[in-house]
């Protein structure tokens, strides 16, 4: 018997229907950079904002208390790029 689609709801952002999708989540763990494949989410089409059901997210924790299935996960090499950005200095309308 198929189950039905979970009802991710709207979006807490911009009110829009969530659409659910299986995404890539990306975690920061003791200074490692981790990514989870294949997680079942609610994904905002207008804003981009992710939402997981509760056990999801109780087997992402769990996945992450690992250290064993963490170790020996494939890698990847990801590239970092530092952002050279100076703000700008706005002057108030009366001011000028």
């Amino acid at each position: 018997m198929p189950t039905q689609p979970y009802d991710y709801g709207v979006c807490d952002v911009c009110r829009t229907p969530m659409h659910e999708q299986t995404i890539k989540q990306d975690f920061w763990v003791r200074g490692e950079l981790i990514v989870i494949d294949n997680v079942p989410a609610g994904v905002c089409p207008q804003c981009g904002a992710k939402v997981v059901q509760a056990e999801v997210g109780r087997h992402i924790a769990a996945l992450l208390g690992n250290a064993e299935r963490i170790a020996t996960a494939p890698r990847m090499a990801v590239p970092v790029v530092r952002l050279e950005y100076a703000p700008r200095t706005i002057i108030p309308a009366e001011a000028r």
